[in-house]
């Protein structure tokens, strides 16, 4: 029988390589396993419980809440925020910073922001939705709440970062600096148990992913970008790619990463004319191209890595390109080109 690993195990172990850890970083995972077990038991019999269809609210993005948003938002704040570990959190979900439940303490040593439960449209359609998580030190001096100021970071401060993926099986992908690692969810046992250790991309990819709904509305340098990537550039030949698109990012991104290649989500038209991003900096794309740089790849707007980014805002929004370094790189090269 082979090693059983379980994601208890891995994180006291990954915390033995540094002498000065406090316990409070592995407290904070154990918390966020935790909350994905009780998420997953909810997608899993989403299909038998009053949990599918819309709750009837529109969140800060002015999209339609659904009730398993509604509940993974709920949980993560409470489990996640009342131990104690954290003095400040933000969702995806909220304007506003969220307050520490009753039970945690100000002086927590960590910021979290999270998008609780993305994909979320594709809910009614057992399609593979997920959880995305970043998590940094917090910056304001303790004993008092949390600021602003500790959430409004660039991703480069990341102190840890990851998805969850509530699909065919429940997977727990994080990094915390010392490479990806992926643990899948053992409904018979209860715990995430290590299944895909040392996570980096192929050096073969295989597949490009991108809404070709949009196509019409692609800059030059998209275009040309897509063109390369199913090796249709006669000044630039390249082998192609297979088109693979859920629309679903973490279920795009976790495709991605495990079988190499890229995910593109590219500016979109706007009411006013303009292009702009529609994935979020902060809860969504900073903390992907965290574990995208810690598999060995890269994340990009297009012009600069978007860990690079300074956020101005809790929900700034970036056009997002990931996977497979060089992949990622020469579409730089060609949107750079087209001006």
């Amino acid at each position: 029988m082979s090693q059983l690993i379980t994601i208890d195990r891995h994180i006291l172990d990954q915390q033995s390589h540094f002498p000065q850890a406090t316990g409070a970083f592995t407290g904070l995972m154990y918390d966020i396993a935790l909350a994905a077990k009780l998420i997953a038991s909810r997608t899993t019999r989403a299909g038998l419980t009053d949990i599918l269809g819309q709750a009837g609210q529109v969140n800060v993005q002015g999209e339609m809440q659904q009730k398993l948003d509604v509940y993974a938002d709920e949980v993560i704040h409470q489990i996640v925020g009342g131990n104690g570990r954290l003095c400040i959190m933000a969702s995806e979900e909220h304007e506003q910073p969220l307050s520490i439940p009753p039970g945690g303490a100000l002086g927590g040593e960590y910021v979290m922001l999270y998008d609780p439960l993305d994909g979320s449209s594709n809910i009614d359609y057992n399609v593979a939705i997920g959880t995305i998580f970043s998590i940094h030190h917090r910056l304001s001096p303790r004993n008092m709440p949390g600021q602003i100021s500790d959430l409004l970071r660039p991703g480069s401060t990341q102190v840890a970062a990851g998805y969850v993926v509530y699909g065919s099986s429940t997977m727990l992908v994080y990094s915390a600096g010392e490479g990806v690692h992926g643990f899948t969810l053992d409904p018979q046992i209860g715990e995430f148990v290590l299944s895909h250790p040392s996570i980096t991309f192929p050096a073969r990819p295989r597949y490009y992913s991108i809404n070709h709904g949009q196509e019409t509305h692609w800059s030059a340098g998209v275009q040309r970008s897509v063109s390369w990537l199913t090796g249709r550039d006669p000044e630039r030949p390249h082998s192609p790619l297979s088109l693979r698109y859920i629309g679903s990012l973490v279920g795009d991104f976790h495709r991605t990463l495990l079988s190499g290649g890229v995910f593109m989500y590219p500016a979109v038209p706007q009411p006013d004319g303009t292009l702009r991003g529609k994935l979020r900096l902060t809860y969504e794309c900073a903390p992907l191209a965290y574990i995208a740089e810690q598999a060995g790849g890269y994340a990009s707007d297009g012009f600069r890595a978007i860990n690079d980014i300074q956020p101005e805002g809790l929900h700034q929004r970036v056009p997002f390109f990931a996977g497979s370094r060089d992949l990622v790189e020469q579409i730089e090269v060609f949107i750079s080109e087209a001006g």
